[in-house]
């Protein structure tokens, strides 16, 4: 395993830091998150902007349209995204839907979705099923069969990302033989959806099904196989936000160094007292921490070459470690900022809320943990193969 970066990603790193952060007072979190529900949460213009540099298309391949990278670069824009504090469906686009569909899709559902991801069509994930059975985060969609064949889609998806912008879904429902993952498209008739009052800069949403069909040619995979499917996206998504938690982490750290060097007391730089420097040196360690874990799974995923079983467990690993290290970066953050850290004008608790949020989203800490305590057979794991939060 190399972590180095290449001078490519370190290229694609690079020009997607100077971009986002040159778009943060207009499309970062505080400059999108007002203006009622019928405003996307994100910024349409720095999107676009996106989809023309072929961030969009980036781990697509180039038969259908991408530029043919891989998940990995993929990543390093998300971190830059958390960095900036730029919200956007890119996550759940490319790494939620994109990467399950290149892997299980059909030649005609490759040529369709992933063209459509390449030139901006935002795509939803919706991980859907009974309570208290696998993949349960308060959502019931059914499936049935339909008379003339396809299927028949039933019942709401709670805190489903970016469902308002999604111009198509990723839908993993219950039928009688198991999970099955359905993909189709927002205007289809039946489906309604309701923005959610949540904590942190991704709008969430209510998704409700009623008797929506969907055609056989809008199963992904194979009908029955779907925990197959959600197990990538979940992956997929658990990983990419470990990027976005670690860009995040880092631009505290940043705020952090830079307000103990300017904030004077007692006649000198809060920054030359060593209870301070303690907390910076704890953040510092909690970032690089972050970034080796996260990236290692990341790696993983990208490589290929390791057994499911050992990506899993890295990706839970990561998990566990980056949601609770990113918050305690940001409350170590508020402990040197003091007072001004809390108000409105600072963006230190934009950085909070979002710790907060993603922390949650395909699992928080609690739930990896007790995932590799099950895995390695340690005291304290849960067999239930219980469920993730919800998606990010």
């Amino acid at each position: 395993m190399d972590l180095n970066l290449t001078d490519d990603q370190r290229l694609i790193q690079s020009t997607a830091r100077d971009l986002l952060r040159s778009w943060a007072d207009t499309a970062g979190a505080r400059a999108v998150r007002g203006g009622g529900s019928d405003v996307p949460g994100y910024s349409t213009r720095l999107w676009k902007e996106m989809v023309e540099l072929g961030w969009t298309g980036l781990a697509v391949p180039e038969s259908y349209g991408g530029v043919g990278e891989g998940f990995l670069e993929v990543c390093l824009l998300i971190e830059e995204m958390g960095g900036a504090g730029v919200p956007s469906p890119f996550l759940t686009t490319v790494a939620c839907a994109g990467m399950p569909i290149a892997q299980f899709g059909t030649e005609a559902q490759r040529a369709h979705w992933l063209g459509g991801i390449a030139s901006g069509r935002a795509v939803a994930y919706l991980r859907a099923a009974p309570s208290g059975g696998w993949g349960s985060t308060g959502s019931d969609v059914l499936a049935s069969e339909a008379q003339g064949g396809g299927f028949t889609l039933d019942g709401t998806a709670m805190f489903v990302p970016w469902a308002g912008a999604a111009d198509g879904f990723l839908v993993a429902a219950s039928t009688g033989v198991g999970l099955t993952v359905f993909l189709l498209d927002a205007a289809t008739e039946g489906i309604s959806i309701e923005p959610l009052e949540v904590i942190g800069p991704q709008r969430r949403y209510r998704v409700r099904f009623d008797r929506v069909g969907v055609g056989a040619g809008g199963v992904l995979g194979s009908v029955g196989g779907g925990r197959e499917v959600v197990e990538a996206a979940d992956a997929f998504g658990a990983a990419a936000s470990c990027a976005e938690m670690v860009g995040g982490a880092q631009r505290v750290l940043e705020l952090t160094v830079e307000y103990a060097g300017q904030r004077h007391q007692f006649g000198r730089p809060i920054g030359s007292f060593q209870a301070v420097q303690h907390h910076c040196a704890d953040m510092a360690i909690d970032v690089l921490g972050s970034r080796l874990i996260g990236y290692e799974a990341i790696w993983r995923l990208s490589a290929g070459v390791d057994p499911p079983a050992e990506v899993a467990l890295a990706v839970s690993a990561a998990k566990a470690w980056v949601s609770d290290a990113y918050q305690r970066v940001c409350a170590l953050g508020q402990q040197v900022h003091g007072a001004i850290g809390f108000t409105e004008e600072h963006d230190l608790h934009l950085f909070t809320t979002h710790a907060m949020s993603t922390a949650l989203s395909f699992g928080d800490g609690d739930f990896h943990t007790e995932r590799v305590a099950s895995t390695l057979g340690l005291p304290g794991g849960d067999d239930r193969g219980g469920a993730p939060g919800p998606v990010s």
